[in-house]
């Protein structure tokens, strides 16, 4: 996670609490001119339109007032969905035995991308068995995680 979007958490986090739901995590993701912050928002019961619709205003209000973010952005609101990403041990944690795909910062046995299942969490560091190898992934060198969804 960037020192943006650490930034970005600390700050949106307490109101999203206070409207009754977790954020779940966060992603600014710059496309140039025209970038996106997408703000994932949970809640055990789920979540609605209506409820991302509350959230968006509330979160827009804090970055007008705030300013954090220099250029042109985008702001959307959702649930984190079934092909949810992982952004804190504690999601690891929660999926271990899913599958799921991982994208690191910086090559790891030879490449960045890996596809399986999640075996285990320590302290700083997953274990994700794929291709029938086990590989230890420090969670600082994860760029992206999402469970992959199965129907």
């Amino acid at each position: 996670m960037t020192k943006l979007e650490q930034d970005l958490v600390a700050m949106l986090s307490p109101a999203v609490e206070m409207l009754g739901f977790e954020l779940h995590g966060l992603e600014f993701v710059q496309a140039g001119r025209h970038s996106t912050l997408r703000v994932y928002i949970d809640h055990d019961a789920g979540i609605t339109v209506d409820n991302c619709a509350d959230v968006s205003r509330q979160v827009s209000a804090i970055l007008d007032v705030e300013d954090p973010i220099t250029n042109e952005y985008d702001l959307e609101v959702s649930s984190p969905g079934v092909d949810r990403p992982l952004f804190k041990q504690d999601h690891y944690e929660k999926a271990q035995g899913e599958e799921v795909r991982v994208r690191t910062k910086l090559p790891q046995d030879g490449r960045r991308n890996f596809k399986g299942d999640l075996v285990s969490v320590s302290s700083d560091m997953i274990t994700l068995s794929a291709d029938g190898t086990e590989h230890m992934i420090m969670l600082s060198n994860i760029e992206r995680a999402n469970i992959i969804a199965k129907f």
